[in-house]
């Protein structure tokens, strides 16, 4: 019953005489060919990008066994693209529409035997070594691009929506195929959506001990682990940091994230768990594949570093459920179907199992093939016979669940007469007809139609307008308003139909053409207007059934309302208002539809004067002599704008109005009333037309009013310092005056109040002399205050001048006074003060217990032939022609004690190129805080004094002179008070210096008894001869003895 025609997928063969490359070889279907060190040639398989079919059929490579054992590969293709899938589409389609995805590359080492989680294992002794080299190649040829490569990062990240992919095709739950199970408690659920942010921020000290705590974890312990699930449990991060516990960076609350990997430990790692749980079970993993796994802690937002990643391996499982099988091909007695290898999941897939419900349509399968091969076809079958299928895929660790079943047909006979067309929707100048399949045609058998149409007026009978496979078409390019007449053939391989039953259908007529702008009848009204129109010249084929006309108020509104709807062609437009612009438009109506709006026309009522005001009313309170009205526009304008108002006033008892304002405002200030009467307003507006009627009276009385302003006041200067303030009562205005306030100041604009209270004069006291001043005076009664006098102003007189400030002494450095002594004299200076209006003629210092000393129109001074060493008391005043001021602070100054006599100089210590000098009493290294200093000072070539040493020591030593010469010396004592004066003079004389040391004497031998003794001459030192002392030693002699002491070099001497 059954043929097994050869596969239709060939697997590429590899040419083996492919020569080194410096990268994996890549073939077309994946194989990848590296050459190693020791020139063995191995065959891998990568994973390669699915086919993409226009169809929405993906074909996706499966290796064609188990591929354990991989290693990564540098990067061949761009990152990844999340999967996109869509739902199956119908019962045709094998495979899961979705756009491709390019997986990181990844090589697979040889096949050996099954491991004890079923996969292949080749870690023989030769193939570990082969492992080994190549994993070490691929690391090299990375080089800086695993700096590139994502990793666990440092800091927080926010994880993404869970995306799943189950071998190989992708399900929603996690990008890296992973999808967490319940924790242990609920604080685990719902936060697999934070995401580790790559942006890092600077961090104090405290944050930088939360991490190293939070870093300080260990990597997750993988158990239970089987095909799809894994339990994860880990411990929290440790204290113990370097040795030492720190217990104030334990935290409170400890959160975790778990990164898994997919791709190996270097690769990209996703969050897959946020809880504050130490275990977890990780579902939705893929089977027979590698992961990564690294925790991390997080607590008070913030994040510790990744720990090490802990690795395992999923076990192997069925394989996942293939896609339905498709159809290769159709005859009226056969069905040949193929089909692709779904995901094997770690095992090689054994056969296939192919079932079909036989035709009966009842839902009962029963199996029609099982074998390795991966296409089959179905014999010995009727014409247009419908079959169910379904297939399943098996290995060593079971069989995978049945695919989705789907229904094929075989080729049968010509189509049947189809149904008439019927019309889907009519246009003016197209038609939509739709059909359907003619009965009993199996639901995937091809069949082609033909639709033909007829033109009543034409007289060419019926034509074709379509032929293809589509069940609808729209006829264009008709005329409107016209009938047209169709049929529908049906065919395929076998032959042609019937034509169906002849329909007719209508085109619809054209909305209208724009209709005239319309016009007014008549005169124009206040209220009231006239319009017509007249219809427009094409009217679409069909008749006008009604028309409507449109109107907006204003020149340019834009708010249309409808105002008629009817078949008549005027219209009275009526209660309107005056004065005021309208557009009008209208449109018609017919069976084709609505025509555009015509032209609007503008049309403006005439207007009329303002209707009635309402009475103005009271703004504020009512004063004594003016009032506040404010007012607001007539409720009718009479289509203008109002352009004026008029107040009148008059008061309550007579009748006698008069105008007190005309203007646009809607406020005014009726002024020159009288306090405490009551007057009548009434008001009118007015717009280009003319005015309105007057409104109703408003009565308002005024209220009392504040005193008037007061005359100016009387100054009266009594002293320098004191002056007298009087002035008048004012008029009341009704109320009588309560008190005055008196304000008084140095400057006009700033003046402050003094006195308040009912007395009419006042005395100012501690005023400052010849000083203008400024003052005015202000009643008020219990309505209010009135306004302020005039400002006067007065001078008071002058007067003896204010105390000296800022007394204080001149440091001796300031002073500039040749003859200045700090021991006798004391300098001071002042800041002059002010005259009071009198010029300062001199200056009185008082120091003492003698006569205060009296000085000129100077503002320093140095006081001498005072006694050294004593404190003197100064005070000082100054004088104008008035008298003398006040006497300033007292100051303490003290003169300083005379300079120190020089002490005795002598000589402790004599040599011919120094001479040690020491003076007075005292140690040779005496403080520098000694209060004396001494200056020692020696005549140099030109008989003038220069300096040697200056400082407290009592010992100079004169470096650098001249042996046998004579040198003066003289010094000087100081302290604070000064320099001492000079002793007298000194004369030290430096010794002659000792001859220089000889070379040793030459012998020169004259005969067995004599010899020559030479040495060397030295110069005679200032005329002084030298002397030589020869000494011989003879034989065994243990002394030298003299022999002679000559002036010369040379001597015989005989033995």
């Amino acid at each position: 019953m059954a043929e097994h025609p050869p596969l239709l997928d060939t697997t590429q063969i590899l040419n083996s005489d492919i020569s080194l490359l410096s990268a994996p070889i890549v073939s077309a279907d994946g194989t990848q060919q590296v050459i190693e060190d020791n020139g063995v040639r191995r065959v891998v398989v990568v994973p390669q990008a699915p086919e993409f079919h226009p169809g929405g059929h993906t074909v996706i490579h499966r290796s064609p066994h188990p591929l354990p054992g991989f290693i990564p590969v540098p990067t061949m293709m761009p990152p990844p693209p999340r999967h996109m899938y869509s739902p199956v589409t119908g019962a045709g389609d094998m495979a899961t529409q979705y756009m491709p995805q390019y997986q990181s590359s990844q090589v697979y080492g040889d096949v050996d035997a099954h491991s004890t989680h079923g996969r292949s294992n080749f870690r023989d002794e030769r193939s570990s070594k082969t492992y080994e080299r190549l994993q070490k190649k691929l690391k090299d040829r990375q080089g800086t691009q695993k700096d590139k490569m994502s990793s666990p990062p440092s800091s927080p990240q926010k994880c993404p929506s869970p995306i799943n992919e189950h071998n190989g095709v992708i399900k929603g739950q996690n990008a890296s195929g992973v999808n967490t199970g319940s924790a242990k408690s609920k604080s685990g659920r719902g936060k697999s959506n934070i995401q580790v942010d790559t942006e890092i921020e600077e961090k104090n000290e405290e944050t930088k001990a939360y991490e190293a705590f939070l870093s300080n974890i260990g990597k997750p312990v993988a158990s239970d682990i089987q095909a799809r699930t894994v339990v994860l449990t880990w411990s929290p991060p440790s204290s113990f940091i370097n040795g030492e516990t720190d217990e104030a960076t334990v935290p409170e609350l400890c959160g975790y994230e778990i990164l898994l990997s997919s791709t190996g430990k270097d690769g990209k790692y996703r969050c897959v768990y946020v809880g504050e749980e130490t275990s977890v079970t990780l579902n939705d993993l893929k089977p027979a594949t590698d992961y990564h796994a690294k925790v991390q802690a997080e607590s008070n937002s913030i994040k510790g570093t990744p720990s090490e990643a802990e690795s395992f391996t999923t076990l192997s499982c069925e394989p996942d459920a293939p896609n339905p099988p498709r159809i290769a091909n159709r005859t009226k007695n056969s069905l040949t179907l193929q089909w692709k290898a779904p995901s094997d999941n770690g095992s090689k897939i054994q056969s296939f199992i192919l079932e079909w419900d036989e035709g009966k349509e009842n839902g009962e399968f029963c199996q029609c093939y099982m074998g390795s091969q991966k296409q089959f076809k179905v014999t010995k079958l009727s014409p247009a016979m419908g079959c169910k299928f379904r297939l399943a895929a098996k290995n060593e660790y079971g069989t995978s669940g049945f695919s989705e079943e789907v229904l094929y047909y075989t080729s049968g006979c010509a189509p049947s007469m189809p149904a008439s067309p019927v019309l889907a929707k009519a246009g003016v100048t197209w038609l939509s007809l739709q059909w359907s399949k003619p009965s009993g045609t199996p639901s995937d058998e091809g069949i082609s139609y033909i639709l033909e149409m007829e033109e009543e007026t034409s007289g060419y009978g019926f034509k074709p307008k379509y032929d293809g496979e589509d069940l609808a078409y729209t006829v264009k390019n008709l005329r409107r308003s016209t009938k047209y007449k169709f049929k529908v053939i049906a065919y395929n391989s076998e032959g042609k139909s019937n034509p169906s039953e002849v329909v007719e259908f209508t085109t619809c007529p054209d909305k209208p053409g724009v209709p005239v702008r319309p016009s007014v009848k008549g005169k124009i009204h206040s209220h009231s207007f006239k319009i017509t129109w007249d219809p427009p010249k094409d009217n679409g084929g069909a008749p006008i059934n009604k028309y409507v006309v449109e109107m907006a108020e204003g020149s340019n509104g834009n708010k249309w309302d409808m105002i008629y709807s009817g078949a008549t062609r005027e219209h009275l437009c009526d209660r309107l208002n005056p004065g005021c612009f309208y557009r009008l438009r209208i449109y018609c109506i017919s069976d084709g539809g609505q025509s555009a709006v015509s032209e609007s026309l503008l049309v403006q009522t005439p207007a009329v004067p303002p209707g009635l005001c309402l009475p103005p009313r009271l703004q504020g309170r009512p004063k004594a002599k003016e009032v506040q009205l404010r007012w607001g526009p007539p409720l009718i304008d009479g289509g203008s704008p109002i352009s004026c108002y008029g107040v009148e006033v008059s008061p309550a008892e007579k009748d006698e109005p008069r105008e007190v304002y005309q203007g646009s405002e809607v406020e005014c200030t009726v002024s020159n009333l009288l306090p405490g009467k009551t007057y009548s307003f009434r008001l009118r507006a007015a717009n280009k037309i003319g005015f309105g009627p007057f409104s109703e009276k408003c009565d308002i009385t005024t209220a009392p009013g504040p005193p008037d302003q007061c005359k100016p006041p009387q100054v009266t200067c009594r002293s320098a310092t004191c002056a007298q303030v009087n002035w008048e009562i004012p008029l009341s205005n009704g109320t009588d005056v309560t008190e005055y306030r008196l304000e008084w100041g140095g400057v006009e604009g700033s003046m402050q109040i003094c006195y308040c209270g009912p007395g009419l004069s006042y005395e100012l006291k501690g005023l400052s002399p010849a000083t203008t001043y400024y003052c005015r005076v202000q009643a008020l009664s219990v309505v209010g205050a009135g306004p302020f006098s005039e400002v006067v102003a007065c001078v008071t007189p002058p007067s003896v001048p204010a105390i000296v400030t800022c007394l204080e002494e001149i440091s001796d450095d300031d002073v500039e006074n040749p003859h200045y002594s700090p021991s006798t004299c004391l300098a001071i200076r002042w800041e002059k003060p002010c005259d009071h209006g009198s010029e300062i003629l001199a200056y009185s210092i008082d120091f003492g217990d003698k006569q205060p000393l009296t000085v000129g129109k100077i503002s320093s001074y140095t006081i001498d032939n005072l006694q050294p060493d004593t404190t003197y008391r100064i005070r000082i005043q100054a004088l104008n022609s008035l008298g003398a001021g006040p006497f300033s602070h007292m100051i303490k100054l003290k003169t300083k004690p005379l300079p120190p006599d020089p002490p005795r100089l002598e000589c402790v210590a004599f040599h011919h190129q120094n001479l040690k000098l020491k003076w007075g009493e005292g140690s040779s290294k005496t403080l520098s805080t000694d209060s004396i200093q001494y200056h020692l000072q020696m005549e140099d070539k030109n008989g003038r004094f220069v300096s040697l040493y200056r400082g407290p020591c009592h010992t100079y030593k004169v470096q650098r002179l001249n042996e046998s010469t004579s040198y003066k010396f003289c010094i000087q004592a100081c302290n604070e008070a000064g320099e001492g004066p000079l002793s007298q003079e000194y004369i030290f004389t430096t010794p002659k210096s000792v001859p220089a040391a000889l070379k040793a004497p030459k012998i020169e031998k004259i005969n067995d008894h004599i010899c020559e003794i030479t040495w060397e001459c030295l110069q005679p030192m200032k005329g002084d001869p030298v002397i030589y002392s020869l000494q011989v030693m003879v034989g065994k002699d243990s002394e030298f003895k003299q022999v002679c002491a000559k002036v010369q070099f040379c001597i015989f001497i005989s033995f």
